[in-house]
């Protein structure tokens, strides 16, 4: 027999011939877990981080491990905020909460992504899936942020006012609706648009995922601040 033109002639459940009737009884179910994306609207001067001394908290990535350093780096304020500085590869990490619930916009300092312009941003980020979005850019980081609103969750890559590439994720913000043929077309170029950025990690989204994750040391981010994972402290 031809497996791809087998078709079902009977189907019994329970016992019970299943016939067209059944269906035709059911009720509409709404569509589940969509519309999950509630942020606030951002903009640039959200993504400032106020400071007056320099030595200031950075989270330092480790390529390939979730792991994260704490490290202590001075970095002097400029009008009260510390500015990204690409030359020593220090961007901005921001967490904007995307559920509804507080509308909290957290920034931090991250090493180790080398990234050099734009910004990159995505809502899958273990394990409360806030948006999180890394870049030396506000006006980008921004653009990224509400585009992620718009598309229902995802990730994104915008630089110089443009979203340079994205991959829409509308099912709770963490997956899609599309083939996985698509999917992976968009992934590669997701990882083309981030590494035009400068961006040195061979898994950027997925070290992006973890940076927000306040229970695997040493030094991370949430939408209350920057969490010393060791101390279990926001600082």
């Amino acid at each position: 027999p031809d497996l791809a033109e087998c078709r079902a002639s009977l189907v019994i459940c329970g016992g019970q011939v299943v016939e067209d009737a059944a269906f035709a009884a059911r009720h509409v179910i709404a569509p589940v877990a969509r519309d999950s994306v509630r942020a606030p609207k951002v903009q640039a001067s959200d993504f400032r981080h106020a400071g007056n001394a320099p030595d200031t908290p950075v989270i330092g990535i480790m390529e390939g491990k979730i792991l994260t350093e704490h490290l202590r780096i001075d970095i002097a304020p400029e009008g009260g905020d510390k500015r990204p500085d690409p030359a020593r590869d220090l961007a901005r990490v921001a967490v904007v909460e995307r559920h509804g619930k507080n509308g909290n916009i957290a920034t931090g300092v991250v090493r180790g992504f080398g990234i050099g312009q734009g910004a990159v941003a995505a809502t899958v980020a273990h394990d409360h899936h806030n948006i999180v979005a890394v870049g030396v850019d506000y006006d980008d980081l921004a653009l990224a942020a509400n585009r992620l609103s718009e598309i229902e969750g995802g990730f994104v890559v915008a630089q110089g006012g443009r979203v340079l590439a994205e991959l829409p994720l509308p099912v709770a913000g963490l997956m899609s609706l599309d083939s996985h043929e698509d999917v992976h077309a968009r992934l590669v170029e997701l990882r083309a648009a981030a590494r035009s950025l400068g961006v040195s990690l061979e898994e950027p989204f997925l070290q992006l995922a973890f940076i927000a994750l306040p229970v695997i040391p040493h030094l991370k981010i949430t939408d209350h601040g920057m969490v010393d994972v060791d101390r279990f402290e926001v600082i």
